[in-house]
């Protein structure tokens, strides 16, 4: 069965969790029933290897993000329609271009519509009212849609009266094929000492309550590191700016040197997740991998991800509380967070699910 795959950066991997995610289905087709064919963009790979682990890799001259990702997911579509028999969209941006599709191709359209990214604060109305109509078009469009939290599949279901297939996301790849020994090091060079800090990893905007974090740590004086994106808007741009000189935050820019991200999450005594948008999110499965006490923003899809077992803030003043008064749970909830992730946010299981949902879709 040959599955085309867009909506990504592509691979191999450098991005986000959707491009995780795929490489992560790619790397976990054992069966070998599976011919996976992933779009990807010309911007992000000077070096365009032809496959990868076995996928088919397509190149698309367009960015895979902001304005141009809906050219570059409409463009992918159309490609993929000339031998796929199922196509797996992940995100909503191009789907706006849907009821077109549909008048001259039938092709099994599976959807994977994320977050509900017309909820996020970064986004103007008019960004907003767009993507609420491509995400009415995917659902409305797609054979199948997937959702990765069950807060989304309940919302579905609710917004437009259509089931949905509940498939999370993993995280258990961020504890392979490390270099342990460099660990040490590591730490040396960002001045860090194990166990003596907690770790926040996200991208800088509002909906991820960045500024809510950084004032509790700054005020509580403990200390935190938070690795990000800090010049990329106006709202990183001010946090950093006004945290810069603090002894107890340390800003780091976005790392993708796994050996080095492995380092800094190893040795934190706490993960802090403050998404508020979105669904099962990567960085916080990712973490509960790590075995650290969670401590995350107060809302339902991080209470779901994390059954109700991490530690809630809604608040700098309410976080302050949670740091001074939560010590003695600490390591029941980290170990809590290791076994729900180690139960249901393991890729062999994440790819399992998605395989038995190609093939039975395409009977």
């Amino acid at each position: 069965m040959k599955v085309a795959i867009i909506g990504t950066v592509g691979l191999p991997a450098n991005y986000g969790g959707f491009e995780t995610l795929v490489e992560q289905l790619v790397r976990h087709n054992d069966s070998g029933n599976i011919q996976y064919e992933v779009f990807c963009s010309t911007k992000s790979y000077p070096e365009r290897n032809k496959s990868f682990h076995g996928a088919q890799l397509k190149y698309v001259p367009l960015k895979a993000n902001g304005m141009q990702s809906i050219p570059y997911d409409i463009f992918s579509l159309i490609k993929a329609t000339k031998h796929a028999d199922i196509i797996l969209i992940l995100g909503v941006s191009g789907c706006a271009f849907l009821p077109i599709y549909r008048l001259f191709s039938g092709k099994k359209i599976i959807i994977n519509i994320d977050g509900l990214e017309h909820r996020r604060d970064k986004w103007n109305k008019w960004v907003r009212r767009f993507l609420k109509f491509s995400e009415r078009q995917a659902v409305k469009y797609a054979d199948i849609v997937v959702t990765d939290n069950k807060c989304i599949t309940d919302y579905v279901k609710d917004e437009y009266g259509k089931e949905s297939e509940l498939i999370a996301y993993g995280g258990d790849h961020v504890l392979k094929s490390h270099n342990d020994p460099e660990i040490e090091k590591v730490l040396n060079d960002y001045g860090l000492s194990a166990g003596k800090y907690a770790l926040s990893i996200c991208r800088i905007e509002p909906e991820n309550n960045v500024n809510i974090i950084l004032e509790a740590f700054e005020k509580a004086e403990k200390r935190l590191v938070v690795i990000g994106n800090w010049s990329n808007n106006t709202y990183a741009k001010a946090l950093a700016e006004k945290y810069r000189n603090s002894v107890y935050l340390m800003l780091l820019p976005a790392i993708y040197n796994l050996d080095i991200l492995h380092a800094i999450r190893a040795n934190c005594n706490m993960y802090l997740h403050g998404h508020s948008a979105g669904g099962t999110n990567p960085s916080l499965v990712e973490a509960m991998f790590y075995k650290k006490p969670v401590i995350a923003f107060d809302c339902v899809y991080n209470r779901e991800t994390t059954e109700n077992k991490a530690i809630y803030f809604s608040s700098a003043s309410d976080l302050i509380s949670q740091l001074h008064e939560k010590k003695a749970e600490l390591k029941s909830i980290a170990e809590d967070m290791f076994e729900i992730a180690d139960r249901r946010y393991r890729w062999e299981t994440i790819a399992s699910q998605y395989e038995q949902l190609f093939l039975e879709s395409g009977l």
